[in-house]
């Protein structure tokens, strides 16, 4: 899968967001791709987590997420179905008289350790991602 970067303008603080994109054991509740959640070692900002996923069939791969400052988290892979998942969630707060505003810009590199047809990369990048974000949105703007 080529690099791919999105964003999307979620009517909460980046705070909120933030806390969103870090309660990782929240994400089978809204994600209906993941399935299952481990945390397997969590300090301060930095957490390892190894996500069991059901996309075309079950994938297992475990992350390492850094929390590099209020509004950054970065991840790395550490094992799992793909040669490399790199990638980062930016939080950038929008001024106004309104209600407090931030765009998310999600980036990510991912190589699928498998042949996948290019018309099922182009569906991840142009159907998933977006979808993604938007569940994303929704549960940032409602909690």
């Amino acid at each position: 899968m080529p690099s791919a970067c999105q964003n999307v303008t979620i009517a909460a603080d980046a705070a909120r967001v933030m806390a969103v994109l870090v309660d990782f054991g929240a994400y089978p509740s809204f994600l209906p791709e993941i399935e299952r959640v481990e945390i397997l070692a969590a300090e301060r900002g930095r957490w390892d987590v190894r996500f069991h996923a059901h996309v075309i069939r079950p994938l297992q791969y475990t992350l390492r997420l850094e929390q590099a400052s209020p509004l950054r988290l970065t991840w790395t892979l550490l094992d799992g179905i793909f040669t490399s998942n790199d990638g980062a969630w930016d939080l950038e707060p929008l001024g106004g008289d309104g209600p407090a505003q931030t765009r998310a810009t999600y980036s990510i590199d991912l190589v699928l350790g498998l042949f996948v047809p290019q018309a099922l990369v182009n569906s991840l990048v142009g159907v998933s991602l977006p979808a993604t974000l938007a569940r994303f949105r929704a549960r940032a703007e409602r909690t």
